[in-house]
């Protein structure tokens, strides 16, 4: 547990930024509100100009794949529906250079900072406010000083910068104490200072564009990964099959590499490995081809540097085999199975995987088995 929670701790920032290869200050208190030109997921472009006759302006940093944010999502719909009427505006922008972003660090979303996902998860979630995209420059949250998502900047009716912090104290809606945001929503709207005018933030560090190469250099890191093939006969499918005792999240994927489908998906098949293996997660390939082609399966796992655990049919009996792993499968190919660390069959598709669909299945399933740190234990 406690390695857990240091893997955990290490991809989350709590007060600075963490791998920038330069300073970058928050914005001062008092500061005129910064030029900006950004596109958002509703099709337009936003600049101070559209937020001009507000009595409050309020900027967030925040993004799709940090937790931390996601535990936000909620509540910043309810102050946008609160606080909206009242003359306050809202705009939500993504800081994080999508390339940026390691597939380790996404274990706990279904989607990552490209601005076609933030499409994809405004829509999901019901978004009320304007979602923005400044990943590929980053020239914003530069300006802004953005330390972690999400992380909050609030603007008088004259533009000026009056807050900066958190939106409240806590991840945990049971545990809050201090509602920052809201209390200086509330001063201001009031034409009174607000009691607080800055605090720390805590999250997800924001994925500045030079950490890319990181990213590049664990992936060659993982992609030197042992790679390994098993044979496996009908006892040791249904066993694969019951998933007894093993506490994870079992995803099994069917397939060949003579199946175009198969070999198509492959690769983000194996991506969807390394990006929950830190989990209770565990991605089984099983080859339904001959034993004797076992030399041709290994060096397509090895050129598409599967370092998952890997299986071959051990039998030339294919139908015995099928049996044993799934009898509601009828033979086609690639075949998929989510198995549930109860042993029941969470998602099964025969065909192309819907990743999304699947991911939306998954994430789920692997909170209600150890939630991360900062989500209630009750939920």
């Amino acid at each position: 547990m406690h390695r857990f929670l240091i893997t955990i701790l290490l991809s989350l920032l709590v007060v600075g930024p963490s791998f920038a290869a330069k300073e970058r200050p928050v914005l001062p208190l008092g500061s005129l509100l910064p030029d900006f030109k950004l596109p958002a997921v509703d099709g337009r472009d936003y600049s101070p100009a559209d937020f001009a006759t507000a009595k409050v302006f309020v900027i967030v940093f925040t993004c799709n794949h940090c937790p931390t944010a996601q535990a936000y999502e909620g509540r910043l719909k309810k102050l946008v529906t609160e606080y909206q009427p009242k003359g306050v505006a809202f705009l939500a922008i993504n800081p994080n250079h999508a390339d940026a972003v390691r597939l380790d660090e996404m274990g706990y979303t279904d989607l990552g900072d490209t601005f076609a996902e933030m499409k994809i998860r405004a829509a999901h979630q019901g978004y009320n406010f304007p979602y923005a995209d400044d990943g590929p420059t980053q020239a914003i949250a530069e300006k802004f000083g953005a330390i972690a998502t999400p992380h909050v900047f609030i603007f008088d009716a004259t533009h000026r910068l009056r807050f900066q912090g958190r939106i409240d104290d806590s991840e945990r809606e049971d545990l809050i104490k201090h509602r920052d945001t809201q209390d200086a929503i509330e001063a201001l709207l009031a034409g009174h200072e607000p009691a607080v005018t800055s605090t720390a933030v805590f999250g997800c560090s924001l994925k500045w564009r030079e950490k890319t190469e990181d990213n590049q250099r664990w992936r060659e890191k993982v992609a030197k990964e042992p790679v390994a093939l098993t044979r496996v006969d009908a006892a040791a499918l249904q066993e694969l099959r019951a998933n007894v005792g093993t506490g994870k999240l079992r995803l099994i994927n069917v397939w060949a590499t003579w199946c175009g489908p198969c070999v198509s998906e492959f690769d983000e098949l194996i991506e969807h490995n390394l990006r929950f293996r830190h989990r209770d997660f565990e991605l089984v390939t099983l080859a339904a081809q001959f034993p004797d082609e076992e030399p041709k399966v290994l060096k397509f796992l090895q050129t598409h540097q599967a370092s998952t655990r890997n299986l071959i049919f051990g039998t030339t009996d294919k139908y015995a085999l099928m049996a044993a792993l799934d009898p509601e499968w009828k033979g086609a190919l690639p075949h998929t199975l989510l198995i549930g660390a109860d042993g029941k069959i969470l998602y099964r598709e025969t065909g192309s995987i819907d990743f999304l669909a699947l991911r939306r299945v998954i994430f789920p399933a692997l909170n209600a088995l150890a939630p991360w740190p900062g989500l209630s234990p009750t939920k």
